[in-house]
């Protein structure tokens, strides 16, 4: 960051300006090539020392160009004044009482989302990543929906949230102290925060190619599950390019209540949607479809929706996540009673299908299912120019 003195207002203390250098982290390795050849390294060498910088940034989550030790320190002088590798801010921290982590994450621009860490059992656990700022859907269900959409998040913001929790749960090895894949807490991803993601295809594709790269980050594509709310065209796409695992954000068997519940339905209905599902790459038992089912009371969770869900189903491989509704302020759904969950979920088990009820996790910090929402507005061009204007006379 850069510091200036106020010329206008002598009593008013230092101003922090953006740090103009761009940040590498969350780069793929055809951008770290082209930065590198930018600052005047050979094309011929430009390759190997992207390799070198890829497994310091992601492999051992350096921070800091000086800690590249085998890179030559004109080069690191050289990367230092062009790039940094800073991550966005975190601009607030939440833990639950579940111990669940809830970042809020404020990007380039001012913009803000959430991502979220869920611990499991053992030492493994889950992050939850946004793809969007604000949501192109509008789910009647669902906090995030109420926020309309500010902008696609590039894949190097994406792929921030990774280093962020990487970094929060002190989880980056050193060349003398490995970490063993056994010891690692954050050990899946899951776009399933804030935005559609198949909306964001192209950055969440690029994002996914560095977060499951093996000499980085190293988080398996069989690791790595993407939620839609149901943008037919693109499944059969996203499992071409990134081989990713498939769940889809279901909540109802019938088109009616599916158009109330999740209104993209209106444009791709159950039909099309089973018929995209189908056509996913690689469907097996060994890689089943996840579909997940908030129970509202009253809306959805009768034995007759579970059995309808039953025979919607039939034939595609396929687990179901039963997900208690978590409230958030202002919604008008509640959640379905316990016995009537586990009643549902019979109906399901009985008929061979895996049907675990999530238990809700950081609903004390709105971080559960359903509950993210950052107060990140679309402003107009030039709204922002002017931002930008008065911070550069300031």
């Amino acid at each position: 960051m850069t510091t200036l003195l106020s010329l206008r207002d002598p009593f008013a203390g230092p101003l922090t300006l953006p740090d103009p250098r761009p940040s590498l982290a969350g780069a793929g390795r055809a951008e770290l090539q082209e930065r590198l050849i930018a600052i005047g390294v050979p094309q011929a060498k430009a390759r190997m020392r992207a390799d070198q910088i890829w497994r310091w940034t992601y492999h051992y989550g350096v921070a800091d160009f000086s800690a590249m030790s085998n890179i030559a320190k004109g080069l690191r002088a050289d990367l230092d004044r062009a790039y940094t590798l800073k991550r966005p801010e975190v601009a607030a921290r939440q833990i639950s009482v579940d111990g669940t982590r809830k970042w809020l994450i404020r990007l380039e621009g001012g913009q803000e989302v959430e991502s979220v860490f869920i611990p499991d059992v053992g030492r493994s656990g889950t992050l939850c990543v946004s793809s969007q700022v604000g949501c192109t859907l509008t789910c009647s269900f669902c906090h995030t929906g109420t926020q309309r959409l500010v902008r696609n998040l590039t894949a190097a913001e994406i792929v921030a949230q990774v280093l962020i929790a990487r970094d929060e749960l002190g989880e980056w090895p050193t060349p003398e102290r490995p970490i063993n894949e056994g010891d690692r807490r954050l050990t899946n991803i899951v776009f399933m925060g804030m935005g559609e993601p198949l909306y964001n295809l192209d950055e969440a594709a690029a994002a996914i190619d560095v977060i499951s790269d093996g000499d980085g980050l190293a988080i398996g594509r069989r690791r790595i599950t993407v939620s839609t709310a149901g943008v037919a065209p693109r499944i059969p796409e996203l499992g071409e390019r990134t081989g990713a695992m498939l769940a889809i954000s279901l909540h109802a068997t019938n088109d009616p209540l599916r158009d109330v519940l999740v209104p993209i339905n209106k444009k791709y209905p159950l039909e099309t949607l089973f018929e995209a599902i189908r056509a996913y790459p690689g469907l097996s038992n060994a890689k089943r479809v996840t579909f997940e089912y908030v129970m509202l009371k009253g809306v959805n969770d009768s034995l007759a929706e579970a059995k309808a869900l039953v025979k919607l189903l039939s034939g595609t491989p396929a687990k179901i996540n039963l997900i208690p509704f978590n409230p958030w302020p202002g919604s008008s759904y509640a959640c379905s009673d316990w016995d009537t969950v586990e009643a549902f979920a019979a109906v399901l088990n009985r008929a061979g299908y895996a049907s675990p009820i999530r238990t809700p996790r950081g609903r004390d910090i709105l971080a559960a299912c359903g509950q993210l929402k950052s107060e990140s507005v679309k402003e107009r061009a030039s709204a922002r120019y002017r931002k930008a204007h008065d911070a550069a006379d300031a």
